[in-house]
């Protein structure tokens, strides 16, 4: 689906409202995306609310909106939560794990894949659409599946303090509750993510060795260097949306994943090609040249303690047609 430019130079008033939105656009599709999980459902909501400001300008009653910036944040966070509450029936009724759709961006393997995700060694490809979105470093798929488990007020009230630094009179502004409440939101978040949230090892660079020597023991024969990668209590989540074949419970405990891990390769070889998943190192899997998995991974003291697997091709289709576009160029 296309989406439009948000272009429209009728006066230079409009001209100038354009060009605050277009700079505006990366950080509240940030904060849409982190409210939903969904980056089909952030821009559209980012649109709906595109709409609406020229709207008010349209009727004349622009100049009561003194600080646009701010008056697009808070009617993007209105316009999402009202969306995430509707979401919440059909996430329940969910075949298997729901799990977020994956933002693909950084470096990717571009040309021939090869059974093993070194061989070529990462180039740098074109910019996705996805690197449009200013996604904060906290939003992994991890922890997106935490947030998963708040309750929409909850989790607008944490996403936009804890996260995009809003104040919480502003952050009462979108959930429709005083700002003392919104605290007490925020607080209750903050212990429930406390208790859940992922463990990061803070360095990058680690995290990159633990992904890539995970991506070997995968496709390699060597069982016991696959279990010296995960955590005892690692779990392993899987997206097929009833689409594909995929694990409908959360499995737990190292000897379980790598054994599913392991039993993958029944369906045939594939390949692992590194790249950043919601801005952590992940993995792609592609059998047969074919994206089928997008894979999120957590990391903790140098084991995996969580691995989200999308699988689900309505998901994938947004980083399918960005890795097309990048190898035909």
């Amino acid at each position: 689906m296309s989406r439009p430019q948000y272009v429209n130079d009728h006066d230079d008033g409009t001209a100038v409202l354009d060009a605050e939105f277009q700079a505006m656009r990366p950080r509240l599709l940030g904060v849409a995306y982190g409210l939903l999980g969904s980056l089909d459902e952030a821009e559209d909501v980012v649109q709906d609310a595109w709409l609406r400001l020229r709207s008010v300008k349209d009727a004349g009653d622009g100049d009561e909106i003194r600080d646009v910036t701010g008056w697009l944040v808070v009617t993007v966070s209105r316009l999402a939560l009202d969306v995430l509450r509707s979401a919440r029936h059909r996430r329940e009724e969910y075949v298997g794990p729901w799990l977020p759709e994956p933002l693909v961006t950084g470096p990717l393997v571009t040309g021939p894949l090869v059974n093993g995700p070194l061989a070529n060694g990462p180039v740098r490809a074109a910019p996705d659409p996805a690197e449009r979105v200013t996604l904060d470093e906290s939003m992994s798929m991890a922890m997106l599946v935490v947030l998963e488990s708040l309750s929409p007020a909850e989790r607008t009230a944490f996403v936009l303090h804890d996260v995009f630094g809003l104040t919480f009179t502003e952050v009462g502004e979108a959930v429709g509750r005083s700002p003392a409440a919104c605290r007490q939101l925020a607080a209750r978040a903050r212990a429930h993510i406390a208790s859940r949230a992922p463990r990061f090892d803070v360095d990058p660079s680690e995290h990159r060795r633990v992904v890539r020597a995970f991506a070997r023991a995968c496709l390699g024969d060597d069982l016991d260097a696959l279990l010296a990668l995960l955590d005892p209590d690692v779990v392993l989540r899987s997206d097929g949306g009833g689409r594909v074949r995929a694990a409908r419970r959360p499995v737990l405990g190292a000897a379980k994943v790598a054994r599913l891990l392991f039993g993958i390769r029944r369906f045939g070889s594939h390949e692992l090609v590194p790249a950043a998943v919601n801005g952590w190192p992940g993995l792609l899997r592609y059998r047969d040249g074919r994206l089928v998995t997008v894979m999120g991974l957590a990391i903790a003291h140098g084991r995996i303690t969580a691995v989200d697997m999308v699988l689900n091709p309505e998901k994938l289709a947004r980083v399918t047609r960005a890795d097309e576009t990048r190898n035909r160029r």
